[in-house]
């Protein structure tokens, strides 16, 4: 039974509708809209909204869109064909106002014609759902026919019992270990028994069947030849020590021995280089990466370099030259392209599933288009691909942090940040990296070292604090120390830790917590237990997840498993999940880009910072465009 199914332009006006519940279902179609039209994931077969199943039909040609809605418990197999017939007779009947988009001067009844559709595709899936055959009986099927005769096989006549000792007997003689195929030779074919003559007892068969093997192994080898003698040795060296290039002398030995005791009257050594040039380059927003330059269209290359067009056009776009002189884009003429598509996406590190869904939504997008010569057709599908890929990175929200943090501290609490993710993708260095983007605009930090299981992790976050104070040092903010670390040691209650850091910044008026956690994997049930309840208890403004630019489907995984962990391990309605994401390692993929898009397309959160290099300036905002431009070479 449907609940309602309503008929709209992509542009929000409503032609028709029908409805069988009196409950409101304009939050779904708009929630339906928002999530999956709006975000380019049109490849999602279906759509659950708080009572319901909505499912949904592209008109690209007309820009309407079909969608249907029943509720979750009941499973219609007829959805499908019932979208289908309602959008083509819904096309053929309006074509008209359609094709010149007069809604306004046309009524649009449709109701009598539906319910026909209905009851047919109703019919339809009755016949569909007809009960399975039954299972065939052991008599009805091809092995009860079979005999014990039939299943020995048999070889030039002889008789089995006859020929199987000896081939065991062969088998033990000539076992190498190295299976059966090793026990027979390679240029002459396995010599068959002897025949039995009567008479003859079983043992005489199997002597003279070990003779016959003998007498083959013996005459069929070649002589091995006598080797030559080898030569007396002309005397063992010792081990040679290897020589390294530029390895230095003892001259260079002892200028780099520094065990001895200073002296005092020499200007000590500085424990750390200071780069002061950095000082005042992360002021107000960070930058953005820094996008390629884009390929010339093919039209402008056409006259000047067919041969780079070629080039250029081959691979997946040269799929469309069959569209020469089409007006419209069909199923049929986008399915040889999809399987070209995914491959180039998965080729650049984006999840296997997530492509598929993404070339699905392209096609959607694809269906129906109206199109004039071959170069169109090229250029729309290169267009559309890219227009899909830069709506997928494209943030739902903004996330401005610098006001966020300035919104906390005029209210007189800090603004807490916590990081979480797998091991070793770099929480900690990138962590630092946005402490120092912090103190350049003017704020105070205090990070909380909730790391107490690896070894080194505070000492880590102590070296950074370090190095942040020398090059911010407090006699240049007023006496005030912009970096202090929070720390217990180790073994210690991680989300106690974050909740009395919480508290000494309160007290303290400091302006950001930043919460380093264990690096953990997904599937390590009591580690993801623990960070949702330092989830739970601290409930940090932001929730960053810290992932690599180098994975591929296994970044899918990470970001699913983190974010139902923290969903179910909160015990509550509304359970603070991942709010945005880190990319790390990103200036090592070269143009294989794609976990951005993995990642993206999955929580539907924000790349908040994207990490390009190992120094504290090495931060950056994504550029959408930068991003697909890569993706696209």
């Amino acid at each position: 039974m449907l609940d309602f199914f309503v008929i709209f332009t992509k542009g929000g006006i409503v032609l028709w509708c029908f409805q069988s519940t009196k409950e409101l279902f304009a939050s779904s179609v708009n929630a339906l809209v928002k999530s999956v039209l709006l975000q380019e994931r049109t490849g999602v077969s279906s759509f659950a909204h708080q009572s319901w199943t909505l499912k949904h039909r592209l008109d690209n040609e007309f820009d309407l869109v079909f969608v249907v809605g029943f509720q979750k418990i009941l499973q219609l197999s007829y959805v499908d064909k019932l979208l289908d017939d309602v959008q083509r007779e819904f096309r053929d009947k309006y074509e008209n106002p359609l094709t010149e988009k007069k809604y306004w001067q046309q009524r649009f009844s449709f109701d009598s014609r539906f319910g026909q559709l209905q009851s047919s595709a109703e019919q339809w899936g009755q016949q569909q759902n007809v009960a399975p055959k039954a299972m065939r009986s052991f008599e009805q099927s091809l092995k009860s026919q079979k005999t014990v005769a039939s299943m020995i096989e048999k070889k030039g006549g002889d008789n089995k019992e006859n020929k199987r000792p000896g081939k065991e007997r062969k088998g033990n003689k000539g076992n190498t270990g190295k299976g059966e195929e090793a026990e027979k030779p390679a240029t002459k074919p396995e010599p068959e028994p002897e025949p039995v003559v009567a008479g003859n007892s079983e043992e005489d068969v199997i002597m003279a069947n070990r003779r016959k093997m003998m007498m083959k192994l013996s005459g069929g080898s070649k002589k091995k030849e006598p080797k030559s003698p080898k030569s007396p040795p002309a005397g063992k060296k010792g081990k040679q020590a290897r020589k390294w290039a530029l390895q230095g002398n003892e001259k260079d030995a002892s200028n780099l021995d520094f065990s001895e005791a200073p002296d005092e009257s020499q200007p000590r050594r500085p424990e750390f280089a200071l780069d002061t040039g950095m000082l005042g380059t992360m002021a107000g927003n960070l930058q953005d990466l820094e996008p390629e330059e884009e390929e010339s269209s093919e039209e402008e290359e056409e006259e000047d370099a067919p041969a780079v067009k070629q080039k250029k056009t081959g691979g997946v776009f040269s799929v469309f030259k069959n569209l020469v002189g089409n007006k419209t884009i069909t199923a049929e003429n986008i399915e040889p392209v999809l399987d070209q598509l995914r491959d180039l996406l998965v080729g650049k590190n984006v999840a296997a599933d997530i492509a598929a869904k993404l070339c699905e939504s392209v096609a959607i997008k694809l269906e129906g288009k109206v199109l004039g010569t071959f170069e169109g057709v090229a250029k729309v599908v290169r267009q559309t691909l890219v227009d899909s890929l830069v709506q997928i990175l494209s943030p739902k929200r903004r996330l401005d942090i610098l006001r966020d943090v300035m919104s906390s501290k005029q209210s007189g609490k800090p603004y807490v940040v916590a990081f979480c993710g797998v091991n070793g993708v770099g929480k900690s260095t990138n962590l630092a990296k946005i402490c120092f983007w912090l103190i350049e605009n003017g704020f105070s930090v205090l990070i909380a070292a909730c790391d107490t299981f690896r070894a080194g992790a505070v000492e880590q976050l102590r070296t950074h604090t370090r190095h942040l104070n020398a090059l911010h040092p407090p006699e240049k903010h007023g006496g005030t120390q912009m970096v202090q670390l929070y720390e217990k040691g180790y073994g210690k209650d991680p989300a106690g830790i974050a909740n009395d850091a919480i508290g000494f910044a309160r007290d303290n008026q400091v302006d950001v917590v930043l919460i380093d956690t264990a690096g953990r994997m997904q599937d390590n049930e009591p580690l993801m237990r623990a960070l949702g309840k330092l989830i739970k208890v601290n409930e940090p403004d932001l929730v960053l997840f810290v992932g690599e630019a180098l994975v591929g489907n296994e970044a899918v995984d990470q970001l699913v498993k983190f974010n139902q962990a923290l969903a179910d391990h909160s015990h509550s309605e509304n359970p603070h999940t991942i709010d945005g994401i880190v990319l790390t390692k990103f200036d090592t993929i070269d143009d294989k880009v794609g976990a951005a898009i993995s990642m993206t397309y999955v929580t539907g959160q924000p790349i908040v910072f994207v990490g390009s290099g190992q120094t504290y300036t090495d931060l950056r905002n994504l550029n959408a465009r930068a991003v697909v431009t890569l993706l696209m070479k």
